[in-house]
């Protein structure tokens, strides 16, 4: 073994340091279609992976995505966008439910298929 590590590996950071250690966000109403919009300025410097996500969700982004594009699991990034929320950085927008009778139809379609 020569001791060097693949350059992947030196550069990993795990979860929980992002996070702070913390796995529950503060807020726990955000679902994988939450949408997510970047609100507010501040000059507060911010983490690499906070900085990702204000910039990311310039326009209404949802959590799935963003958990895509920053390249964390899903949990990580709950707590990271539920911190920037908390912080007035974003705002979150519940998409609406649809009506059962729109669900129902779009099953009997699909089933059709």
């Amino acid at each position: 073994m020569s001791g060097e590590q693949p350059m992947e590996e030196a550069t990993f950071v795990r979860p929980f340091i992002i996070t702070g250690g913390r796995s529950e966000p503060a807020q726990a109403d955000l679902r994988l279609e939450t949408l997510v919009v970047a609100v507010g300025v501040s000059e507060e410097p911010l983490a690499l992976e906070r900085q990702q996500i204000v910039a990311l969700c310039e326009r209404p982004t949802t959590v799935a995505e963003i958990a895509d594009a920053v390249g964390v699991p899903l949990g990580v990034a709950k707590v990271l966008i539920s911190d920037l929320v908390v912080a007035g950085r974003l705002a979150c927008q519940q998409p609406a439910e649809l009506p059962l009778h729109t669900l129902e139809r779009i099953r009997d379609h699909v089933r059709a298929l």
